[in-house]
């Protein structure tokens, strides 16, 4: 199948999980969710049509999966290791999988937890060394100091995140190294809590 762009993989995602709730989503809670414009949301599940990840039943919440693409998760098993995410300065976090660890069972997760590969070395005081994979429970809602993912604009980072009036402070943990905790405005659209981090995963 034509692969997806980050955005319509983050559409694809939240229809997706909709439907496993038995909840189809309208454009228009699509358009809310992820705060664009009902157009925008429009050509982006043209595209899902298009190559064939989605098909249109009819009716206001007629989006499903289409067999094909479902034929495909099928032989994938795991949790799904998706794009990487930095600790130290934030980078791209592109989220194509790019293969899946069958870790379910072992761990008890449940099957919406997915991996992200953690580039640097700003959470080192926390276990969480550069090269590590962190099992992540999606999520826009996450305990105050708890360790999560952060998406600021199309880029993911993980701290420890503290939810203080009017701001988010994202603090690292690298006493050795320096590293300053770093604000950002809460209500600014462009961040979003991608989820809480429940675990980590090293590779000996």
């Amino acid at each position: 199948m034509e692969p997806l762009t980050e955005k319509q993989q983050r559409i694809l995602a939240f229809i997706e999980s909709r439907l496993r709730e038995g909840k189809p989503p309208s454009q228009r809670e699509i358009a809310r969710h992820f705060h664009l414009a009902q157009n925008a949301v429009y050509q982006l599940v043209r595209y899902l049509r298009t190559k064939r990840y989605l098909i249109d039943s009819g009716g206001h919440r007629g989006l499903r999966l289409s067999n094909e693409y479902l034929d495909g998760k099928s032989k994938a098993h795991g949790v799904p290791i998706v794009g990487r995410v930095a600790a130290g300065e934030p980078i791209l976090a592109q989220e194509n999988v790019e293969g899946y660890a069958d870790l379910n069972d072992f761990f008890g997760l449940h099957e919406d937890v997915f991996l992200l590969k953690v580039s640097g070395d700003s959470m080192v005081d926390e276990g969480i060394m550069d090269g590590d994979y962190v099992a992540v429970q999606p999520g826009d809602k996450i305990e105050n100091g708890r360790i999560g993912v952060v998406l600021l604009e199309d880029e993911a980072t993980v701290k420890r995140i503290y939810l203080q009036r009017g701001r988010i402070a994202l603090q690292p943990a690298n006493k050795a190294a320096g590293y300053k905790t770093r604000y950002v405005k809460r209500g600014n659209q462009r961040v979003r809590i991608v989820g809480k981090v429940i675990g980590c995963i090293r590779k000996m």
